[in-house]
């Protein structure tokens, strides 16, 4: 189970979560991935979803009050399965006053693979029920701001009883050429890192670079791109790769994966045609038939 929060808009939150779950998917076809949003904004429905919402679609409203993802559960793009966002979160929030109920919605679901929470950018109660049905926290650092609004996540997992272990720094949007103080001065990023360091923050060690080509995909039309398809030969396409075999390293998901090199070739190979074509391709019939709906 994974977290992903910021309170600060603009850090790169929910591109995070969703190309996290496409580069797992990727990485291991065998491994079922289910994506939450936790907010009404509507992303991660235009990008996995495979027709149009109709009326009457159960969305994550529905799950909460089934206390079940199941039936709200379908198979999207990329193989990865999704919950649709409810209309207005406000509803919810009313009913999430209690922080473990998530945990029990999850844990009631079964769901047989990983499953991916990407938060409102706030801590009110959805986000907190995030935050204890987590095994693992991502929090997206973009520049100082953010790391001053990451202290918040931390004090409130500490008052919550909650292990800070569980939250990892992920540096975003890092552009290397910023420097603080002049041009002899370090750079933000070096800045930002120390800083995480001397706050005893555990880090992720590979950063995702600052990209105008990755920035079209979220705006270049009414459904994003994933930076698998559509953003070879950036940086961010390979710091992707390594960042995700890094989280499923710590979560124990690693052991299935070969990690020689040439397999990186093999997996764009494989997610290198049509977004349906990479569905069939990449979801087993065992997992997709059950959750599909």
């Amino acid at each position: 189970m994974i977290t992903v929060s910021s309170n600060k808009g603009g850090v790169g939150k929910t591109t995070l979560a969703t190309n996290l779950a496409i580069y797992t998917r990727a990485l291991r076809e065998d491994l079922p991935v289910l994506i939450v949003g936790l907010d009404d904004q509507g992303t991660i429905d235009r990008m996995f979803g495979l027709r149009d919402a109709r009326p009457g679609d159960p969305n994550l409203k529905h799950a909460w009050a089934e206390r079940s993802l199941a039936q709200a559960a379908q198979l999207g793009q990329y193989g990865v399965h999704f919950v649709a966002s409810p209309p207005d979160v406000a509803l919810l929030k009313a009913r999430a006053g209690d922080p473990h109920t998530l945990s029990r919605i999850i844990a009631q679901t079964e769901w047989p693979g990983l499953v991916i929470l990407d938060t409102k950018s706030d801590l009110e109660a959805l986000t907190l029920n995030a935050y204890h049905a987590a095994d693992l926290i991502l929090v997206p650092i973009a520049d100082w701001s953010s790391l001053e609004e990451a202290e918040k996540i931390f004090a409130l997992l500490s008052r919550q009883g909650l292990d800070t272990e569980r939250a990892r720094v992920v540096f975003t949007l890092v552009d290397r050429r910023s420097r603080v103080g002049g041009v002899d001065g370090p750079t933000l990023f070096r800045r930002l890192r120390d800083e995480v360091s001397r706050r005893g923050w555990r880090d992720y060690k590979t950063p995702l670079s600052r990209s105008p080509r990755v920035e079209t995909l979220n705006s270049a039309g009414s459904k994003p791109l994933s930076i698998l398809h559509h953003a070879k030969g950036t940086a961010v396409h390979s710091q992707f790769r390594e960042l995700t075999l890094e989280v499923l390293g710590e979560l124990g998901l690693s052991d299935r994966l070969d990690l020689a090199p040439e397999r990186h070739d093999e997996v764009d190979e494989l997610w290198g045609g049509s977004a349906h074509d990479a569905v069939s391709a990449a979801a087993p019939a065992r997992w997709s038939a059950p959750w599909r709906r």
